[in-house]
């Protein structure tokens, strides 16, 4: 109806017009434009903007999410000096409390920014894809050492399976980031099952990917999580367990970090849980094409 009173409109008076007409039940967006002609008769423009609508709603979305991630620690920060100025001036261990809990909300600010400039440089790089060689068994083991402290503070044993070398196309420092981010999740959300597996092997083309990949599978036999969650778990700032992951020290980044990572290396992430069955992340990174062999001379 909103189209055709711009295209009536046009013919019986020569008005121009326009409308923004959304599908209910957040379908299509589109943007309709009707013009009259000099001779008689209208035209009529239909710009479909539904990914420009939806890109400027995630874009309100995260700012929204960054502003409330950082509120929350500054105004706890902002709470504890008020007390420190006030009834714990002269107390010693009142003092010593307030100033570790004001050290751990700025560490959790700290974190934060730091993703969110780790998540904003791979997106700059996106669209140029990695071309060197890496091995990734040598990347496993670099970021399995850093994190054996965390796990062994959390009673979390880091059972290595696979092997040693398997090389892929790829950028090894973004590769770790990625091993370490998947590793330290399964330590913090699923290392009540005592252990985590992280596991190497080839795989042939298909799942997604035209090209063999190397499958890195990092896998918790913790409580699970709810298949309705899934879907969502590489949003940003998406959390199945928003009071879990804010006290484990989580920003929610994490997952949308390994996904753009994946994604500027043409590999991608699959997630399988289930409640009470632990939960396995599986990231897929191409194989690095055979080495040519050297000419005979």
């Amino acid at each position: 109806p909103e189209v055709m009173a711009l295209v009536g409109g046009a013919l019986a008076e020569g008005r121009a017009g326009a409308a923004r007409i959304a599908e209910p039940g957040g379908g299509r967006v589109q943007e309709v434009q009707v013009r009259p002609l000099a001779g008689g008769g209208a035209v009529v423009l239909i710009d479909d903007v539904s990914a420009a609508v939806e890109a400027e709603r995630m874009r309100r979305d995260f700012i929204a999410n960054v502003g409330h991630e950082l509120r929350s620690p500054l105004t706890a920060i902002a709470g504890f000096i008020e007390t420190l100025e006030g009834p714990a001036r002269e107390d010693a261990a009142a003092r010593a409390r307030f100033l570790g809990l004001m050290a751990r909300e700025a560490e959790r600010m700290r974190r934060l920014i730091d993703d969110l400039l780790a998540l904003a440089d791979i997106e700059r790089q996106q669209a140029r894809p990695p071309t060197g060689r890496a091995d990734l068994g040598a990347v496993v083991e670099r970021a399995l050492a850093a994190l054996a402290p965390q796990a062994e503070a959390a009673g979390v044993r880091l059972e290595r399976r696979g092997p040693d070398r398997l090389e892929v196309t790829g950028d090894a420092d973004q590769l770790e980031q990625v091993v370490r981010n998947l590793v330290e999740n399964a330590i913090k959300y699923g290392g009540s099952g005592g252990r985590v597996e992280v596991g190497l092997a080839p795989r042939p083309a298909g799942a997604g990917l035209a090209v063999p990949a190397a499958a890195l599978t990092v896998r918790d036999f913790g409580p699970g999580i709810d298949p309705v969650h899934l879907p969502r778990l590489t949003e940003r700032f998406y959390r199945a367990d928003p009071h879990r992951s804010r006290a484990a020290g989580g920003t929610g980044l994490g997952l949308a970090i390994v996904k753009h990572i994946l994604t500027r290396h043409r590999g991608r992430l699959v997630i399988r849980s289930e409640p009470g069955q632990g939960a396995s992340f599986v990231a897929l990174v191409p194989l690095a094409p055979e080495a040519p062999e050297p000419a005979r001379s």
